[in-house]
C-alpha cells in the first residue's frame, strides 16, 4: 500500500451537501473511494510507514489551521489519465495550502515531489473526459455567486492501493 497526505477540510453541512450532491452526480473516479479533500503529498510507496509519520508530524510542525474562502471552480487535465476535472480552487487561505505543500515536500518526500506537475490546492469535485461538459460545469459554479468557507484543522496520512484508502492517522495543525 502506498502512504500519502490529505486534508479534510471543516465546511459547513450545506457547503459539504452542496459538494457531496454534486460529486455523486459527476464525480466518476473518486465518488466512492473519499470524502472531499485537499491533497497534500501524492501516494508513495517508498517510506516505511512509522518514518513517514513522523515526517509529516515533523514538517505539520509550526502550522496552524487554514481557515479559506472558495468563489470559483476551474478545469483541471490530469496528468496521468484520459480526464478532465473540475476543482473548486480557494481564493483565501491558497498561499498557505502551498506553504504547507511544500514543508511536507522539503525532506524526506522531496525525491517524489512531481515538479512536472503544477501544484494548485483544490476539492476535486467532478471529472469527465469530456472537456466541453467539465467546462459547462465550471460556468454553472461560476455563474453563481457563491462562497464556500472551510478550515484545515488537521492532516490524515492515509493508505491508498489505487481502489480503497484508509484513514491512518490525524496530526493536528
Amino acid at each position: 500500500m502506498a502512504l500519502g497526505v490529505l486534508a479534510y477540510p471543516t465546511l459547513h453541512d450545506q457547503d459539504f451537501e452542496l459538494i457531496q450532491s454534486f460529486r455523486k452526480d459527476h464525480d466518476e473516479l473518486y465518488y466512492q473511494v473519499v470524502h472531499p479533500h485537499f491533497a497534500f503529498v501524492f501516494p508513495m510507496d517508498t517510506c516505511q510507514k512509522g518514518e513517514f509519520l513522523l515526517e509529516v508530524a515533523e514538517k505539520a510542525q509550526g502550522f496552524s489551521p487554514i481557515h479559506f474562502n472558495i468563489r470559483c471552480a476551474t478545469i483541471n487535465k490530469d496528468s496521468f489519465l484520459d480526464y478532465y476535472h473540475l476543482l473548486l480552487v480557494p481564493d483565501e487561505g491558497y498561499s498557505q495550502v502551498v506553504k504547507l505543500h511544500d514543508s511536507l515536500y522539503s525532506g524526506l518526500f522531496f525525491p517524489e515531489l512531481r515538479l512536472d506537475i503544477d501544484f494548485i490546492p483544490h476539492l476535486g469535485i467532478a471529472n469527465s473526459k469530456d472537456k466541453f461538459l467539465v467546462k459547462k460545469w465550471a460556468d454553472q459554479w461560476n455563474a453563481r455567486d457563491f462562497t464556500i468557507k472551510g478550515s484545515i484543522d488537521k492532516l490524515t496520512v492515509i493508505e491508498y492501493d489505487g481502489k480503497k484508502l484508509i484513514d491512518l492517522k490525524d496530526i493536528s495543525l
